[in-house]
């Protein structure tokens, strides 16, 4: 299936991709991060999936319950038609994935099939069957599911297969449960309750968000995209449960997203804060600084959900890939670069949250300090930037604007809160790096900020000028940037992140457009007044959401497909953004591009 065939489960430790056929291709256990026991998408169906459907041929639509993060896709066949409802309660001691069968209309033989398999499809477990064929056990090293089943199962040839009708007015509920191998399961799940219960949770939750308008809807859905990604245990948002999901495809720019990064954090607050979430906010702050303690020199770009450091990129050769894009990987070598632009995002998320109302945070300060002292030495090497290009290190404008925004953000701290510092000394440093990036980041040929000093590229970051407040949106470089990006670095409208051939990024060239990009565009345009251009815009970004308002990564205009790892917090982030500055009385680029000096 395509990538925008899929939709979203999750309980807030883990999440799971249930397919328009009813197959659930993709789940680790039990977190984002962990191995998977379902991996087809990867794969082929032997390193895992379980598929629920009408034994014949049908047709499916789906939709999530209101509110929630519960998935409802109804089957149409000949002889009559089924809800399967998908969700994994919120919350419980242990990792639970309900399906339940509803009955709607006549009698209808159904399926359900499955191969389960741990190690991201590599392990086959050792199964057995309880007396009445309604408990299956799998077990392998440290892993155990438990899939108990309302009718008999049958397990041959590795895999587990049940036939069965549902007439009108029943329900048969599955339930495939998770644990360590050496514990026994603390309960057994009563699917009705954990329905209502989950559905309670979810609608409470969604009712919390105070956007309103036309584009409430996307906005809800984006945000509960949102917490759905995120780490209850710690408050970290992964940037997508998935990984090597490829941004071309057969192609090799396959990553693992499973993680938390840093620059994802001011937009991410933003987002939160401006629709309510301080609860949420203050965990992602929290989660913030708790990962980037310790000694300045040693921070990442990126962490693990607990703010692990060590994230050691493998490759898996026996998955094939999805639709043969290898290699699969697991890891992510990214995070051992060198990305300056992660010291500005992180200073400017903590300032942001200090103004958005959060309570203060001494050992932040602190913290900021220690990381101010490092940027001073450190802004003027070259970098991998914030695309996280495998070639050499090159002097990346937008990597120099943030460090100016390190700097322009910790000066407003001690002007704003009356946080000690070296106020005066930090306004000599932050002139002297908008001098350097105005001097060197600029070129007069081509009239616009280029991608690093002494090149002629474009680079979609520097859309990002007058939203960090580098320079005003009405500065004529701004417009002129804004209006070489929308000429020559544009695919059908949308964002391309930079020209992958002529950059030399250390890569075979070749991806799609970069969904958060092209909301970043919409962004500049409402900054600029050009409100119908940037609603234009934005229309034709929600036009891309899959049939459940989900985006991935990337898009290819020409085969019209989303790629990319799915789905994608910053792309939700940016549609969540991108909607309040075009309809909200909270601007998040105002906000975060308040009235400065250079």
């Amino acid at each position: 299936m395509r990538i925008e065939d899929y939709a979203l489960v999750g309980d807030c430790r883990t999440a799971a991709l249930v397919g328009r056929n009813g197959s659930i291709d993709w789940l680790c256990w039990p977190r984002f991060d962990s191995p998977a026991c379902f991996a087809a998408l990867l794969g082929t169906p032997e390193n895992g999936y379980w598929r629920i459907a009408p034994a014949g041929e049908f047709t499916a639509r789906r939709r999530y319950l209101p509110g929630t993060l519960i998935l409802e896709t109804r089957f149409e066949a000949a002889e009559g038609a089924v809800h399967v409802v998908d969700f994994m309660p919120v919350g419980s001691a242990q990792s639970d994935l309900v399906r339940m069968v509803v009955g709607l209309r006549g009698c209808v033989t159904m399926e359900s099939e499955g191969v389960l398999r741990f190690d991201y499809g590599a392990s086959v477990p050792w199964f057995t069957l309880s007396d009445d064929k309604k408990v299956l056990r799998a077990v392998a090293g440290p892993d155990l599911a438990v899939l108990s089943s309302p009718v008999p199962l049958e397990n041959r040839e590795r895999k587990t297969c049940a036939r069965f009708e549902v007439k009108a007015g029943e329900t048969l509920a599955f339930v495939l449960t998770h644990a360590a191998s050496h514990l026994e399961l603390s309960h057994r799940l009563d699917a009705r309750h954990a329905l209502a219960e989950t559905e309670a949770f979810w609608k409470r939750w969604s009712r919390r968000c105070t956007v309103g308008g036309e584009y409430a809807a996307p906005v809800c859905r984006s945000l509960i995209t949102l917490k759905a990604l995120t780490y209850a245990p710690t408050g970290g948002i992964v940037a997508a449960p998935t990984t090597s999901l490829p941004e071309s495809i057969g192609g090799v720019r396959n990553w693992d997203y499973r993680y938390c990064w840093l620059r994802d954090a001011t937009l991410t607050l933003l987002a939160l804060m401006d629709a309510g979430y301080f609860e949420e906010a203050r965990a992602w702050r929290e989660w913030l600084v708790r990962a980037v303690a310790g000694s300045p020199e040693q921070m990442q770009i990126m962490y693990g959900l607990a703010g692990e450091r060590r994230l050691p990129e493998l490759e898996i050769p026996w998955l094939v890939g999805y639709e043969a894009s290898r290699p699969v990987r697991i890891g992510n070598a990214a995070s051992m670069q060198l990305q300056l632009d992660v010291y500005g995002e992180t200073i400017d998320a903590l300032y942001q949250a200090c103004k958005g109302g959060l309570a203060g945070h001494d050992a932040a300060w602190s913290l900021q300090r220690a990381l101010l002292a490092h940027l001073e030495r450190v802004w003027i090497e070259p970098d991998a930037s914030l695309w996280e290009m495998r070639c050499a290190p090159r002097h990346f404008t937008h990597s120099k604007i943030m460090a100016w925004v390190a700097f322009d953000r910790a000066i407003k701290m001690a002007e704003h809160f009356g946080v000690p510092g070296p106020v005066e000394h930090w306004r000599e440093l932050r002139l002297r790096i908008h001098r350097d990036v105005c001097e060197h980041g600029y070129s007069k040929r081509r009239n616009a900020f280029v991608q690093s000093y002494g090149a002629e590229e474009l680079d979609a970051s520097l859309l990002l000028i007058p939203m960090t407040g580098f320079l005003p949106a009405d500065d004529p470089r701004v417009i002129s940037t804004t209006e070489a990006i929308r000429r020559d670095l544009t695919r059908d409208g949308f964002v391309l992140r930079y020209r992958s051939e002529a950059a030399a990024d250390g890569l075979p060239p070749g991806e799609g457009v970069f969904l958060a990009c092209s909301f970043w565009l919409a962004d500049n345009l409402c900054m600029q007044g050009r409100w119908d251009e940037a609603a234009e815009l934005f229309e034709r970004l929600l036009g891309l959401t899959n049939d459940v308002g989900l985006l991935a990564e990337e898009y290819d205009p020409v085969a019209r497909r989303q790629l990319g790892n799915f789905p994608q917090a910053f792309s939700h982030v940016g549609l969540v953004n991108t909607a309040m500055n075009l309809s909200a009385r909270e601007k998040p680029a105002e906000q975060r591009a308040e009235p400065k000096a250079a």
